[in-house]
């Protein structure tokens, strides 16, 4: 029994890190499409005296994305600002069974916001954003079409 736990939890273990390898891609990705939006903004605004209406949306939703996909890598690395004094002065047996019943509350509160954050996607599915005018909804189809969907040429006619 002991044998079949260790090997599920190194399976969830390279999971997790598949994951976490993944999702720093997808930061370094977003950061710098983040940096190069505000960059481009600048150099328009300041030196050509145009500016780009979608460059503050686009900034705006990459930073979001950064900091939401950060998260878990500093809660990983233990690099988020934290109060340790009573912890500090407790001794290690019941400070383990702090931190375990910790971790554990933050797991259910995690399950909480994933659930409730599906429920507003699924009712904010249609809704445009200002100035790109497209749904954040499209995004979602157009990727579940990349990954696993036949090509899907023009119709000739559109029968209703």
């Amino acid at each position: 029994m002991a044998r079949r736990a260790s090997r599920s939890r190194a399976w969830v273990q390279a999971a997790v890190e598949r994951i976490d390898l993944a999702s720093r891609r997808l930061i370094i990705v977003a950061f710098a499409l983040m940096v190069a939006v505000v960059s481009l903004q600048i150099l328009f605004r300041y030196f050509l005296d145009f500016s780009l209406d979608w460059a503050d949306e686009i900034a705006r939703l990459t930073f979001v994305w950064v900091a939401f996909l950060g998260i878990p890598h500093g809660v990983k690395a233990g690099a988020h600002v934290g109060v340790d004094f009573v912890a500090k002065l407790m001794p290690p047996a019941p400070l383990g069974w702090v931190f375990r019943t910790g971790c554990l509350l933050n797991a259910a509160l995690m399950g909480v916001v994933a659930w409730q954050s599906a429920v507003i996607a699924h009712a904010t599915w249609d809704q445009l954003m200002p100035v790109l005018d497209f749904s954040t909804g499209w995004v979602i189809h157009f990727l579940l079409l990349a990954w696993d969907h036949a090509p899907v040429l023009p119709a000739r006619s559109i029968e209703a």
